[in-house]
Formats: structure tokens, sequence, C-alpha cells
């Protein structure tokens, strides 16, 4: 009998539906999802670019068959209690990125409608609800990828092909129409130098910060009674504001403008290109130098000494073997330092260096929101791009020591 009652037990509770979801983190950003395409504005409507645009909700925008864009979201609901295997989590990456597309394309669609309507000076932009909807949407997509498989590179390639819709759609003109694109068809001129600027300035830093760092850290590395004096004084330097360091290195350079004039020939002086980029490659040297005293240290010392059993020198030790074995340590140091600079040229705009800083600076001056995007989303999308490069070298260069 107590036999009998055990299989009866068993039997019952495979046939109990499962109460909760398989995948909590995707049903999460879906109600999120939810909330912010129905209770924020999906668009905003201005008359021209100086006047506060008004909320456009997304239920005002869908008729007719548009109304079948909202499908996905029941969908998205549905595979949050389907087991996490290889085609649930494809669906997944797919019905995101295909809400994130039609999404886009509606907005799209939106601003032609009510450019048509008004006046040339009008503008659209998307809303807070679309802002949110798109992040979300790709937050399921990464949340789906990275489940999907571990290596890195594969990581990065389905990441980046969720974009390719997208890309599409802006090449396609579909796109033309917004605020934003406006704004970069006005000031295409201004664009491309920001851009080169801030590319400048991004790789006339990494350049002396390499040239300055890695023997520093050598040295660290070989002396480690400086370690202490060393990591004292960049950690003072990485605490100083970077408003206040290129506030204090305005008064000393113009100084010694003015006392050696063939500096002011040289383009060095107070404000502008000189400045900005003596305090970024001082913000550079606490990361990199940490990276390569810590990536020597990382060589296990059973290697060094079966090299020097081989009769190897000490210069081969260091090329042939500590260096190839340090490279990862190295390049993650040099990545955070690339982003780093990334994001820091923004602010150096506050002293003339220029850069995407003074887009974004004129934008905030003139209560410019797609004035301010037009600047923003650059930066990110050069530091997302930089960030995916250096980890696709360091998954190869691992892939490569195992």
């Amino acid at each position: 009998m107590a036999a009998t009652a055990k299989t009866v037990v068993i039997r019952s509770s495979k046939t109990v539906p499962r109460l909760f979801p398989r995948n909590r983190v995707l049903l999460l950003l879906t109600a999120l999802l939810l909330a912010a395409l129905f209770a924020l504005p999906f668009i905003s409507y201005a008359p021209n670019r100086l006047v506060s645009g008004q909320p456009v909700m997304l239920s005002e925008l869908l008729q007719g068959a548009g109304w079948l864009i909202l499908l996905i979201l029941p969908l998205l609901l549905l595979l949050a209690w389907q087991p996490l295997h290889r085609p649930t989590l494809i669906l997944t990456l797919l019905l995101s990125e295909i809400l994130l597309a039609l999404l886009v394309a509606l907005g799209g669609h939106a601003a032609q409608t009510l450019a048509g309507q008004g006046s040339a000076l009008a503008r659209t932009g998307f809303g807070s609800g679309l802002w949110a909807a798109g992040a979300l949407c790709l937050l399921i997509a990464a949340d789906s990828v990275m489940r999907l498989t571990r290596s890195a590179p594969l990581r990065l390639l389905l990441n980046a092909q969720v974009w390719l819709p997208l890309l599409a759609l802006l090449l396609g003109g579909q796109l033309d129409q917004l605020s934003l694109l406006k704004e970069y068809a006005t000031r295409q001129e201004v664009f491309d130098q920001a851009l080169s600027r801030h590319l400048l300035l991004l790789l006339a830093t990494l350049l002396p910060a390499l040239l300055l760092g890695v023997p520093l850290g050598l040295l660290c590395y070989r002396r480690a009674r400086w370690q202490s004096l060393v990591f004292s004084v960049l950690n003072i330097i990485q605490t100083v504001p970077s408003v206040a360091l290129f506030g204090l290195l305005i008064a000393p350079l113009a100084g010694l403008a003015a006392q050696f004039p063939w500096l002011g020939r040289l383009g060095i002086s107070g404000i502008g290109l000189a400045p900005a980029l003596i305090a970024l490659v001082l913000y550079a040297l606490l990361p990199l130098v940490r990276s390569v005293v810590a990536g020597l240290q990382q060589v296990p010392d059973g290697v060094r000494e079966s090299a020097c059993g081989m009769g190897m020198s000490r210069g081969q030790i260091f090329w042939q073997v500590e260096i190839p074995l340090a490279l990862p340590v190295l390049l993650s140091g040099l990545r955070v330092v690339t982003i780093q600079t990334v994001g820091m040229a923004v602010i150096a705009a506050l002293i003339g260096a220029g850069g995407f800083g003074a887009i974004i600076f004129q934008g905030l001056l003139s209560s410019a929101l797609e004035l301010v995007l037009l600047g923003v989303i650059p930066v990110i999308a050069l530091a997302v791009l930089v960030d995916a490069l250096f980890k696709i070298a360091i998954s190869l260069l691992q892939r490569n020591a195992l």
C-alpha cells in the first residue's frame, strides 16, 4: 500500500502545472516594457526646436493593423514560462529584435506623417516611452545571447546583428524626419569635425600614456619598493575631479606660453588641446600601470624557471614568455583606459579642446535635447565599439593561450 501511495504521489506531481516562470529576467523586462509603452509618451512633437514637445502616446499612433505589433508582448510573456532551451532563447532573441525594429519604424513613420502636416521647422523626436522600450528590448536580446553561448566573439556578433534592422531603417531614409536626423543634416560639417577631434584626443592620449605607463609599470614590477610611492601619486591624481584638473593646468600652461612664445606657436596654451591631453594622459596612467604590474605578477614562477632552465636569457624570457602571458591583463587595462578617455574627452570641451563635448554643451546651453543627443550617442557608440574590439582581442588571446 505504501509503494502504491508513493507511486500515486509521484505521478500526480508530474501533472501539476508550473506556477513559476523559467525565465524571471524575461518576465520582469517584458512587464517593464508593457509599462513603458503604455504609461510613457511614445514620441514628442514640437512646432520648432525651441519649444517643448507635446507628448504623443502609443495608443494614438496604432491604427488598424498597427496593433499587431503588440502581439509580440504576450509571446514574450509566454516564453518566460518555457524551458531555457536553445530554440526558446533564439525565438526570444528574434522577437525582441523584431519588436525593436517595428517600434523604431513606427516612430519614424509618425515623424514623416507629422512633418507632412506641419511646417518645415517642426520637430518630432522619440519620447521617453520609446527610449525606455528600446533599451528594454536590447536588454532582453542581451540576456538571451548570454544564455545562448559562452563564446565572447559569438556573443558580440549576436548582439551586433540586433542593430542591422535599425541601420537598414536609417540608411533607407525612414528616419529622416526625426529631429535628431534633422539636427545632423544641418550640422553635418560640425559633426564630422567633432568626430575627427574626438578621435584625435583619443589617439593622442593613448600613445603618450603607453610610452609613460608601460615603463613605469615595469619599474614598479622590477623594483617593488617603488610601488607604494608611484601608486600613491597616481591615486592622488585620479581623485582630483576632471574639471578641477583642467582648471589647474590653465595657469601654468598660459604662463609658459607667455614666457616662451615658441611654445604658443606650437599650439601650447592655457586652453585648447594641450591641457586636455596632459590631463587625459595623467588620468590614464593609474589603470595602465596597475594592469602592467598585475599582468606580470600573474605569470607563474614555474614558467620563468622552466624558461631559464632551457637557456633563455632574461630578455628572451621577458619578450617570449612574460609578455605573451601578461598580454590579456595588459589589454584589459588598456581597454579601461580607452573607454575612460572616450568619456572624459567630452569634459575637455570646457577648455576648448573640441570633440563631441562641444556639441553636447552647446545643446545644454540652448536647451536643445536633440543637439545633446547628437553628441552623446556617438560617444556611447564609440565606447561600445572600442569595448567590443578589446573583448574580441582578449578572448582570442586567452583561447590561443589555452
